[in-house]
């Protein structure tokens, strides 16, 4: 039987209800200093705002070493009544020191599996999906490694694999490799940051795979591409795709936080699914927030 794996235990995919496919309560990174998402008051507080504006079930997209902060996740979950999916997974060799990259070589699949299946560290909560990332329209030898290894864990135990894009490019690369070399079936792959690149022809390609494509991260001023989301959407979702997209805030820094004075988690409920409603009709707009994720990280576990 297909459950999604949260950090309270798995759970039958009927019930994950009004989802925010790629958002972050915690994350810190040498990227972004000064900037880290680590105040676990604030991180209920999101939770319980988003809870307000409709949404129960979070998945947040931070992997190993990035500040994740597993073993808050289960009281965060219990206090806010949202379901919380957590990851594994590495990011971009530029959020790591060299030394732990070092470490992590000849044994990176090992981990991801052990997380996926045994849980992280001795927080006894398992993670849910594997995140990796591509570069700038490539993918440099750092994100074939990662992917390598996520592949095999991928085999091993079913998890979706979760891809962050790096300005929303490289999408066809990163399928190549996943689902080309490395056999990764594209049911079980998600494309990230789709809206940040907003070609129409990729995206369509890109869908026709069969992987599922994620808008996420909305209203950041440096991409400006809010105003073009909808349209891709809908072109997708007319090309006989509207079955394979997801939505996402993608907060990672508290500034963004809504209780901080940004857009946060329920930015993505209060106007972005009004905006697609218009686009799209209510009943596709819901699909996408509920229907899509449930299946997106739905896993008959191995």
């Amino acid at each position: 039987m297909s459950t999604v794996r949260t950090v309270l235990g798995d759970v039958d995919p009927g019930r994950l209800g009004v989802c925010d496919a790629h958002d972050h309560l915690f994350l810190s990174s040498p990227q972004l200093p000064g900037q880290e998402l680590n105040d676990g008051a604030a991180a209920r507080d999101e939770l319980e705002a988003f809870r307000a504006a409709g949404g129960s079930a979070v998945v947040q997209w931070t992997p190993y070493g990035m500040g994740r902060r597993v073993a808050d996740l289960p009281q965060l979950s219990r206090a806010a009544g949202v379901h919380i999916v957590c990851a594994t997974g590495l990011h971009q060799a530029a959020h790591y020191a060299p030394e732990l990259l070092k470490a992590l070589r000849g044994k990176l699949a090992d981990v991801f599996v052990a997380e996926l299946t045994d849980g992280i560290g001795t927080s006894g909560v398992r993670a849910g999906l594997i995140k990796v990332a591509g570069g700038f329209h490539a993918l440099d030898a750092h994100a074939r490694w990662t992917m390598t290894a996520a592949a095999e864990a991928q085999r091993a135990t079913d998890a979706p694999i979760a891809v962050h894009l790096e300005l929303g490019t490289g999408a066809l690369d990163v399928l190549d490799l996943l689902c080309g070399e490395l056999g990764v079936p594209p049911h079980r792959v998600i494309l990230g940051h789709l809206n940040r690149s907003p070609d129409l022809v990729v995206q369509r390609r890109a869908a026709e795979s069969g992987c599922w494509l994620a808008f996420d991260g909305p209203s950041r001023s440096h991409h400006a591409t809010d105003w073009r989301m909808p349209d891709a959407v809908r072109a997708l979702a007319e090309a006989g795709f509207g079955d394979r997209l997801l939505l996402g805030g993608d907060t990672v820094v508290a500034g963004a936080r809504s209780v901080d004075g940004g857009p946060g988690m329920p930015y993505l409920l209060r106007r972005v699914r009004p905006r697609l409603v218009l686009d799209l009709g209510e009943d596709l707009t819901n699909r996408i927030l509920t229907e899509n994720p449930a299946g997106a990280f739905a896993v008959e576990w191995r």
